[in-house]
């Protein structure tokens, strides 16, 4: 079995990108926009919420919600919510928006910890915050299966995963009957799937999908460390699919999506971040193909088109309508 760098030089050599586009973000200049949620349509606008942070600074961010004005250009929403937030996610179910993020807590000017934040509501201006996660965890994903229950996707990180699988993180996945139920512990208890990191690699889920099939088609990312010929080392950082069987808690046909390069070139907010593309999910077109949206080397947000990812499963079911 190839390992994880083999998987990546064979991608490379063999990729499909159809279109590759950086975003362009406007009133908030000054500031880098990057690691944003997915584009979503609400009450017949569409929109985006970005990661804004100035290039020089690190976890002093905010997530802001923009406006789509033209291709691939997002403008500012006057007035809207201000979150301290790090890397935003949207869920919609049933006419519910969730939004998702990562908060950092400090204390005396150091983080000491960070943790998922979760707001819903019915109208964008008015999202009201209904619970945390577990400290030190990451990328908290939420999809409605078939039978309206929620999946919940998690990422937890600890000594005892470094020994027992080798990974800084990895995914694991539990069922909850409603919102009401996503609790730190229903997370961090979520059963852990097997199978998606070797050693050295670690990752998580940035959106799912429910598909026709009744599976669900994640869009994640995979990482590992790689040593530059000055011996720094560098964080790579790869957009990926799986698609995972809720019943059986089996994920099969993970995947290289996209890799930094298949973005434009541009600049990275450390030096270790060169080789960064930090998954946000995909839209599907009118011509089958789909949009993969993509935070680039801490710095940019960027767009490229790839062949639907979950062939053979079914189309997707879920939807960010609002």
């Amino acid at each position: 079995m190839m390992n994880l760098q083999e998987q990546r030089k064979q991608f490379e050599e063999t990729k499909m990108i159809y279109e590759s586009k950086k975003l362009q973000f406007h009133g908030v200049e000054g500031f880098d926009v990057y690691n944003p949620s997915l584009p979503f349509p609400w009450e017949g606008k569409t929109y985006i919420y970005g990661r804004v942070e100035k290039r020089e600074e690190w976890a002093r961010s905010w997530v802001r919600l923009f406006e789509q004005t033209g291709e691939d250009e997002w403008t500012l929403v006057p007035d809207s919510m201000i979150y301290q937030l790090e890397d935003p996610y949207i869920s919609i179910m049933d006419g519910t928006m969730i939004l998702g993020g990562t908060h950092v807590r400090y204390k005396q000017g150091k983080g000491e910890t960070y943790y998922g934040y979760f707001y819903r509501g019915t109208d964008l201006n008015d999202l009201y915050y209904f619970t945390t996660g577990p400290d030190y965890m990451k990328d908290i994903r939420l999809v409605q299966l078939k039978d309206k229950r929620i999946g919940v996707f998690s990422r937890p990180r600890s000594e005892e995963i470094r020994k027992r699988y080798g990974s800084e993180s990895i995914v694991g996945f539990a069922i909850i009957n409603s919102l009401d139920e996503l609790t730190a512990e229903v997370i961090e208890t979520a059963p852990l799937i097997d199978g998606l990191f070797g050693k050295d690699e670690w990752g998580g889920c940035n959106q799912a999908y429910l598909l026709s099939s009744g599976m669900v088609g994640v869009i994640g990312h995979k990482s590992y460390l790689e040593k530059a010929e000055d011996g720094q080392e560098i964080l790579v950082y790869l957009n990926i699919s799986f698609v995972f069987d809720p019943e059986t808690h089996e994920a099969k046909e993970l995947k290289i999506i996209g890799t930094r390069p298949c973005y434009p070139e541009g600049p990275a907010k450390r030096p270790n971040l060169i080789d960064c593309a930090f998954t946000a999910g995909i839209v599907m077109r009118e011509d089958g193909k789909a949009d993969l949206y993509s935070g680039i080397s801490d710095a940019e947000a960027g767009r490229i088109v790839i062949d639907y990812p979950f062939e053979g499963h079914g189309e997707i079911l879920s939807t960010l309508e609002g």
